[in-house]
Protein backbone atom coordinates (compact mmCIF):
# COMPACT_ATOMS: atom_id res chain seq x y z
CA UNK A 1 0.00 0.00 0.00
CA UNK A 2 1.51 3.34 -1.02
CA UNK A 3 1.20 6.36 1.29
CA UNK A 4 -0.79 8.16 -1.40
CA UNK A 5 -3.54 5.56 -1.66
CA UNK A 6 -7.04 6.44 -0.57
CA UNK A 7 -6.81 3.90 2.23
CA UNK A 8 -3.65 5.57 3.39
CA UNK A 9 -5.48 8.88 3.50
CA UNK A 10 -8.30 7.34 5.52
CA UNK A 11 -10.91 7.84 2.78
CA UNK A 12 -13.34 5.19 1.55
CA UNK A 13 -16.14 4.95 -1.06
CA UNK A 14 -14.82 7.99 -2.96
CA UNK A 15 -17.02 7.57 -6.10
CA UNK A 16 -20.12 7.42 -3.89
CA UNK A 17 -18.94 10.52 -2.03
CA UNK A 18 -18.44 12.47 -5.26
CA UNK A 19 -21.81 11.40 -6.69
CA UNK A 20 -23.69 12.19 -3.50
CA UNK A 21 -21.97 15.57 -3.30
CA UNK A 22 -23.06 16.49 -6.82
CA UNK A 23 -26.66 15.52 -6.09
CA UNK A 24 -26.67 17.53 -2.87
CA UNK A 25 -25.23 20.60 -4.58
CA UNK A 26 -27.78 20.37 -7.39
CA UNK A 27 -30.61 20.54 -4.84
CA UNK A 28 -32.10 24.06 -4.66
CA UNK A 29 -31.56 25.85 -1.36
CA UNK A 30 -30.54 29.29 -0.06
CA UNK A 31 -27.15 29.07 -1.77
CA UNK A 32 -28.58 28.21 -5.18
CA UNK A 33 -31.25 30.90 -5.01
CA UNK A 34 -28.67 33.50 -3.98
CA UNK A 35 -26.50 32.63 -6.98
CA UNK A 36 -29.47 32.67 -9.36
CA UNK A 37 -30.77 36.00 -8.08
CA UNK A 38 -27.40 37.70 -8.50
CA UNK A 39 -26.82 36.12 -11.90
CA UNK A 40 -30.19 37.36 -13.11
CA UNK A 41 -29.65 40.90 -11.88
CA UNK A 42 -25.93 41.43 -12.42
CA UNK A 43 -24.95 38.98 -15.14
CA UNK A 44 -22.43 36.16 -15.05
CA UNK A 45 -19.80 38.10 -13.09
CA UNK A 46 -22.19 38.72 -10.20
CA UNK A 47 -23.35 35.10 -10.30
CA UNK A 48 -19.79 33.78 -10.27
CA UNK A 49 -18.79 36.06 -7.38
CA UNK A 50 -21.91 34.97 -5.47
CA UNK A 51 -20.90 31.33 -6.02
CA UNK A 52 -17.38 32.06 -4.79
CA UNK A 53 -18.77 33.75 -1.68
CA UNK A 54 -20.90 30.68 -0.93
CA UNK A 55 -17.83 28.47 -1.40
CA UNK A 56 -15.81 30.64 0.96
CA UNK A 57 -18.48 30.23 3.63
CA UNK A 58 -18.27 26.45 3.22
CA UNK A 59 -14.54 26.54 3.95
CA UNK A 60 -15.31 28.15 7.31
CA UNK A 61 -17.45 25.16 8.30
CA UNK A 62 -14.93 22.63 7.04
CA UNK A 63 -12.03 24.01 9.06
CA UNK A 64 -14.22 24.79 12.07
CA UNK A 65 -15.44 21.20 12.11
CA UNK A 66 -11.89 19.91 11.70
CA UNK A 67 -10.68 21.78 14.80
CA UNK A 68 -13.75 20.87 16.81
CA UNK A 69 -15.67 24.16 16.82
CA UNK A 70 -18.63 22.70 14.96
CA UNK A 71 -18.66 19.72 17.30
CA UNK A 72 -18.77 22.14 20.22
CA UNK A 73 -21.70 23.99 18.63
CA UNK A 74 -23.48 20.67 18.12
CA UNK A 75 -22.88 19.65 21.73
CA UNK A 76 -23.92 23.01 23.20
CA UNK A 77 -27.59 23.92 22.89
CA UNK A 78 -26.79 27.54 23.74
CA UNK A 79 -24.06 27.89 21.12
CA UNK A 80 -26.25 26.28 18.48
CA UNK A 81 -29.20 28.52 19.35
CA UNK A 82 -27.10 31.69 19.17
CA UNK A 83 -25.65 30.78 15.77
CA UNK A 84 -29.07 29.61 14.58
CA UNK A 85 -30.68 32.96 15.36
CA UNK A 86 -27.78 34.89 13.82
CA UNK A 87 -28.06 32.81 10.65
CA UNK A 88 -31.85 33.11 10.55
CA UNK A 89 -31.72 36.89 11.02
CA UNK A 90 -29.13 37.23 8.26
CA UNK A 91 -31.15 35.11 5.81
CA UNK A 92 -34.24 37.20 6.50
CA UNK A 93 -32.24 40.42 6.09
CA UNK A 94 -30.82 39.28 2.72
CA UNK A 95 -34.31 38.24 1.62
CA UNK A 96 -35.74 41.65 2.53
CA UNK A 97 -32.94 43.34 0.57
CA UNK A 98 -33.91 41.27 -2.48
CA UNK A 99 -37.59 42.09 -2.03
CA UNK A 100 -36.78 45.80 -1.81
CA UNK A 101 -34.40 45.80 -4.79
CA UNK A 102 -35.40 48.38 -7.44
CA UNK A 103 -36.53 47.23 -10.85
CA UNK A 104 -33.51 46.84 -13.16
CA UNK A 105 -33.28 48.97 -16.28
CA UNK A 106 -32.45 47.79 -19.78
CA UNK A 107 -28.88 48.97 -19.20
CA UNK A 108 -28.37 46.69 -16.23
CA UNK A 109 -26.17 44.16 -17.98
CA UNK A 110 -23.22 44.10 -15.61
CA UNK A 111 -22.51 44.39 -11.94
CA UNK A 112 -20.65 47.71 -12.14
CA UNK A 113 -22.71 50.93 -12.43
CA UNK A 114 -21.75 53.60 -14.96
CA UNK A 115 -19.09 56.06 -13.86
CA UNK A 116 -20.57 58.67 -11.57
CA UNK A 117 -23.85 56.78 -11.15
CA UNK A 118 -24.87 56.95 -7.49
CA UNK A 119 -28.57 56.28 -8.00
CA UNK A 120 -30.46 53.79 -5.86
CA UNK A 121 -30.94 51.59 -8.94
CA UNK A 122 -27.20 50.95 -9.34
CA UNK A 123 -26.37 47.24 -8.95
CA UNK A 124 -24.57 45.88 -5.92
CA UNK A 125 -20.77 45.88 -5.91
CA UNK A 126 -18.96 42.60 -6.41
CA UNK A 127 -17.54 42.91 -2.89
CA UNK A 128 -21.03 43.15 -1.41
CA UNK A 129 -22.23 40.20 -3.49
CA UNK A 130 -19.29 38.09 -2.27
CA UNK A 131 -19.66 39.04 1.40
CA UNK A 132 -23.41 38.42 1.44
CA UNK A 133 -22.87 34.98 -0.08
CA UNK A 134 -20.07 34.24 2.38
CA UNK A 135 -22.09 35.16 5.47
CA UNK A 136 -25.25 33.49 4.16
CA UNK A 137 -23.35 30.20 4.31
CA UNK A 138 -20.98 30.81 7.23
CA UNK A 139 -23.79 31.79 9.63
CA UNK A 140 -25.93 28.76 8.86
CA UNK A 141 -25.40 26.11 11.59
CA UNK A 142 -27.20 23.53 9.45
CA UNK A 143 -24.17 23.56 7.13
CA UNK A 144 -21.91 22.73 10.09
CA UNK A 145 -24.22 19.90 11.11
CA UNK A 146 -24.28 18.62 7.54
CA UNK A 147 -20.50 18.32 7.34
CA UNK A 148 -20.30 16.67 10.77
CA UNK A 149 -22.94 14.11 9.76
CA UNK A 150 -21.97 13.51 6.12
CA UNK A 151 -18.18 13.48 5.89
CA UNK A 152 -17.38 10.93 8.66
CA UNK A 153 -19.31 8.27 6.73
CA UNK A 154 -16.51 8.28 4.16
CA UNK A 155 -13.61 8.18 6.62
CA UNK A 156 -12.07 4.74 7.05
CA UNK A 157 -12.69 3.30 10.55
CA UNK A 158 -9.51 3.54 12.56
CA UNK A 159 -7.95 6.06 10.16
CA UNK A 160 -4.53 7.18 11.40
CA UNK A 161 -5.31 10.87 10.83
CA UNK A 162 -9.10 11.36 10.81
CA UNK A 163 -8.81 15.16 11.02
CA UNK A 164 -6.72 15.21 7.84
CA UNK A 165 -9.22 12.87 6.16
CA UNK A 166 -12.06 15.18 7.19
CA UNK A 167 -10.32 18.26 5.77
CA UNK A 168 -9.47 16.48 2.51
CA UNK A 169 -13.07 15.31 2.05
CA UNK A 170 -14.35 18.80 2.84
CA UNK A 171 -11.99 20.37 0.31
CA UNK A 172 -13.05 17.81 -2.29
CA UNK A 173 -16.73 18.51 -1.57
CA UNK A 174 -16.15 22.22 -2.09
CA UNK A 175 -14.13 21.74 -5.28
CA UNK A 176 -16.86 19.47 -6.68
CA UNK A 177 -19.47 22.09 -5.84
CA UNK A 178 -17.73 24.89 -7.75
CA UNK A 179 -18.67 23.73 -11.30
CA UNK A 180 -22.29 23.26 -10.26
CA UNK A 181 -22.49 26.69 -8.61
CA UNK A 182 -20.78 28.31 -11.60
CA UNK A 183 -23.24 26.49 -13.85
CA UNK A 184 -26.14 28.05 -11.96
CA UNK A 185 -24.49 31.48 -12.35
CA UNK A 186 -24.04 31.08 -16.10
CA UNK A 187 -27.57 29.69 -16.46
CA UNK A 188 -29.02 32.72 -14.69
CA UNK A 189 -26.98 35.13 -16.84
CA UNK A 190 -28.06 33.30 -20.00
CA UNK A 191 -31.70 33.50 -18.90
CA UNK A 192 -31.31 37.23 -18.27
CA UNK A 193 -29.94 37.79 -21.77
CA UNK A 194 -32.69 35.68 -23.34
CA UNK A 195 -35.29 37.77 -21.54
CA UNK A 196 -34.02 40.86 -23.29
CA UNK A 197 -36.32 43.74 -22.47
CA UNK A 198 -38.56 41.67 -20.22
CA UNK A 199 -36.86 43.00 -17.09
CA UNK A 200 -39.96 42.87 -14.96
CA UNK A 201 -39.84 39.10 -15.18
CA UNK A 202 -36.30 39.19 -13.79
CA UNK A 203 -37.45 41.48 -11.01
CA UNK A 204 -40.24 39.07 -10.07
CA UNK A 205 -37.77 36.19 -10.01
CA UNK A 206 -35.48 38.13 -7.68
CA UNK A 207 -38.42 38.98 -5.45
CA UNK A 208 -39.36 35.31 -5.44
CA UNK A 209 -35.82 34.43 -4.37
CA UNK A 210 -36.07 37.08 -1.65
CA UNK A 211 -39.30 35.58 -0.36
CA UNK A 212 -37.63 32.15 -0.30
CA UNK A 213 -34.71 33.58 1.69
CA UNK A 214 -37.13 34.99 4.25
CA UNK A 215 -38.86 31.59 4.40
CA UNK A 216 -35.52 29.80 4.82
CA UNK A 217 -34.64 32.19 7.65
CA UNK A 218 -37.94 31.58 9.42
CA UNK A 219 -37.56 27.83 8.96
CA UNK A 220 -34.05 27.96 10.41
CA UNK A 221 -35.24 30.03 13.39
CA UNK A 222 -38.00 27.51 14.11
CA UNK A 223 -35.76 24.45 13.70
CA UNK A 224 -35.21 22.31 16.76
CA UNK A 225 -31.95 22.20 18.65
CA UNK A 226 -30.13 18.89 18.07
CA UNK A 227 -30.63 16.30 20.81
CA UNK A 228 -27.53 15.34 22.77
Amino acid sequence: MTPFSLDGLGIQHLPLFVGAGWLLNLTPGPDVFYILANGLRGGWRAGVVAALGITGGCFVHIFAAAIGVSALITASATAFTVLKWLGAAYLVWVGIQMLRAPKPTDATDSIAPPAGDTSASAPKSLKKVFLQGFWTNALNPKVALFFLAFLPQFITPGAAHPTLSFVLLGLLFNVNAIPINLGYAVLAAWAARRMGAVRRGMHRLEQGAGALFVAFGVKLALSATPHH
